[in-house]
C-alpha cells in the first residue's frame, strides 16, 4: 500500500489498512495535511466508484482529492486514494470548501469534477464509463465517413 503525506510517499506493505492509518496520523494526521494548518470544520468524505455500464464496483480505482481555492484554482495538499473491493475510498477530516475529485482507473475515461464541502459527511458516487477510442489529427477521417447515396 502506499501513501502520500506532506508531499512524501509512503509505502506501508502488506499491514493492513489499520496500520497503514495508524502510520499517518503519527505523521501529523492524512487531514491536517491536508488541510495545511487551515482550521475550521471539517468533513468525512466517502467516494463510491461504479462501473456506468453494469453499476459493478471498480477496484483498486485512483481517487485524487485536490483543494480548490475561493478563485478556482487547485491549491497544494492533494491527496491520494485507492478504492476497496467494493469501490469506496473514505477518508475523514476534508476542511469545508471546494474540492476536486478526479477519478482514474485502467480501462475507463477519467473522471473530473468539484464538490462543495459544506456538512459533516459527503458522499460522492462516480460512475466510470469504457475508454473509448483516440481521436488523431493525424488520422484520414474521410473515409470512416458513410458512403454517400445517389439518388435512385
Amino acid at each position: 500500500m502506499k501513501l502520500r503525506v506532506n508531499g512524501m510517499k509512503l509505502r506501508v506493505g502488506n499491514w493492513g489498512p489499520g496500520v497503514a492509518v495508524a502510520v499517518v496520523l503519527a505523521m501529523g494526521g492524512a487531514g491536517l495535511a491536508f488541510a495545511q494548518g487551515d482550521e475550521g470544520p471539517t468533513a468525512s468524505l466517502r467516494v463510491v466508484v461504479l462501473r456506468d455500464a453494469d453499476g459493478k464496483p471498480v477496484r483498486n480505482a485512483q481517487v485524487v482529492l485536490h483543494p480548490v481555492n475561493r478563485k478556482g484554482k487547485q491549491t497544494k495538499g492533494e491527496m491520494d486514494l485507492k478504492t476497496d473491493a467494493d469501490g469506496r475510498a473514505i477518508v475523514d477530516a476534508i476542511p469545508y470548501g471546494t474540492l476536486q475529485v478526479q477519478v482514474m482507473a485502467k480501462g475507463f475515461q477519467t473522471f473530473g469534477e468539484d464538490y462543495e464541502v459544506k456538512q459533516a459527511e459527503l458522499e460522492v458516487t462516480v460512475k466510470l464509463k469504457r475508454a473509448g477510442g483516440q481521436y488523431s489529427i493525424y488520422e484520414n477521417h474521410d473515409e470512416k465517413k458513410a458512403p454517400e447515396q445517389k439518388p435512385q
